[in-house]
């Protein structure tokens, strides 16, 4: 990808790094010559991960976090910077799906589930990061949405509302922070094959879902993602702050 797009020497912490997603942004930043903090609930699955990534001659160290919990981000952040000394890259993409729920039915607490992974947690974890930004006058920052955060979605009430959440977010800090030389762009995927969602679409719905609603007629998969992040992450993206891309196989089409 040339000069441009080379992240060596580079630090990135990628939330929900374990699995999907997150492991595949991971293993691209990585080939992209960056090193990896990598962070999500599950201790096992993220040190399989890490040692995918080591693969590509880079280092990689696993930080095991509950974005729920405010004081484990507190920790996540300050454990990274002392172990890597910077953190020059955060690419936020934890989350959760939630219920599958008409909106007259959610509970206090199927907001609560969704809104404080999705939407709170990817703001305390930007939060804490960009201070450490601000003092080094340089970052970058990508939050992972999704085209739900930009189109309505029967049933997925609170995952829409974190998504869009999310992406104005990205504005405002974007916004706040491009005087500091820190930049703030959001992804917004559509319909990828991962395990959150492949029984699913392995279904007959999901098939009628993938025929009726993605003009490519296919999932993308994770690594068709993944080099939009070192796009976000590199050089090749230095004037752009406050951005939203779609990666979506031209459903925002239909």
């Amino acid at each position: 990808m040339g000069t441009t797009f080379d992240l060596s020497g580079t630090v990135a912490l990628v939330t929900g790094a374990s699995r999907g997603l997150g492991r595949a942004i991971a293993l691209a930043l990585a080939e992209a010559g960056a090193e990896l903090a990598l962070t999500a609930r599950s201790a096992g699955d993220l040190e399989r991960a890490a040692a995918e990534v080591a693969k590509h001659g880079v280092r990689a160290e696993v930080f095991p976090a509950d974005l729920q919990e405010p004081g484990e981000i507190h920790a996540l952040v300050e454990g990274v910077t002392r172990a890597f000394g910077r953190i020059d890259v955060l690419v936020n993409n934890a989350g959760v799906s939630g219920p599958d729920r008409a909106f007259l039915d959610l509970t206090p607490e199927d907001w609560d589930g969704v809104l404080t992974v999705d939407l709170r947690g990817a703001a305390l974890c930007a939060q804490a990061v960009a201070r450490t930004m601000v003092e080094r006058k340089r970052g970058r920052i990508i939050n992972v949405a999704s085209i739900m955060g930009l189109r309505p979605v029967s049933r997925l009430a609170p995952y829409c509302v974190s998504k869009a959440g999310l992406i104005q977010l990205t504005r405002v800090m974007a916004l706040e922070l491009a005087r500091h030389n820190v930049q703030v762009n959001a992804i917004c995927p559509g319909y990828f094959n991962t395990p959150m969602n492949e029984a699913l679409f392995a279904s007959p719905v999901g098939q009628e879902i993938i025929r009726r609603s993605i003009p490519m007629r296919r999932l993308g998969d994770p690594a068709e993602l993944a080099p939009t992040v070192v796009f976000l992450a590199s050089e090749a993206s230095s004037f752009m702050t406050g951005s939203v891309v779609v990666v979506d196989g031209g459903q925002m089409l239909t």
